[in-house]
């Protein structure tokens, strides 16, 4: 089993050399054309999915509506996905040196934000990559863009699922 990523961190793709993705800033707010009816009593926030290329070649990725779930509150409940007003990556090369990024709307339950967990499965050069996850919340800090230290912050939402999951997979842990 591996671990989820914290909302913030880069995953690198050992298949595809040089190419990496992240899932970052978390944060609460209106989607740019409106509200969608279906999302009535519900807040709003929005994800930013970034793939970059550090390779010495180019890299055509899709990440389109089903290769991303977002799943909220700890029983894991499925956010609402605004679609419309979503921007996905259908069909980009990624040059070396370049990035590439989309940026989802979802609404949920205001009290269920602070879990927030989101799964993506990158396509690239029409292979499936592995799924992966990134767990965080509103209002939990993202890791800085740098390169910081799983250490730094120990009080993270994020760290914490990261904690409890290793102390399962120990062995002499009841």
């Amino acid at each position: 089993m591996y671990e989820p990523n914290v909302v913030g961190d880069w995953h690198e793709y050992d298949e595809h050399a040089g190419l990496r993705i992240r899932v970052h800033r978390l944060e609460a707010g209106e989607p740019p054309r409106g509200r969608d009816d279906a999302a009535v009593g519900l807040t709003y926030f929005s994800v930013r999915v970034t793939v970059e290329n550090r390779g010495a070649r180019q890299y055509c990725i899709h990440l389109e509506d089903g290769q991303l779930d977002v799943r909220v509150g700890p029983d894991g409940e499925a956010a609402f996905m605004d679609w419309r007003n979503s921007q996905f990556i259908e069909g980009f090369d990624v040059y070396p040196l370049r990035r590439a990024t989309a940026v989802l709307y979802a609404a949920a339950p205001e009290a269920a934000l602070s879990h927030v967990d989101v799964q993506v499965q990158l396509r690239v050069e029409d292979e499936w990559t592995d799924r992966r996850l990134w767990a965080g919340g509103i209002g939990v800090q993202e890791a800085p863009a740098t390169a910081a230290s799983a250490g730094t912050d120990r009080c993270g939402l994020a760290h914490q699922v990261s904690a409890f999951l290793r102390d399962q997979t120990e062995p002499g842990t009841a």
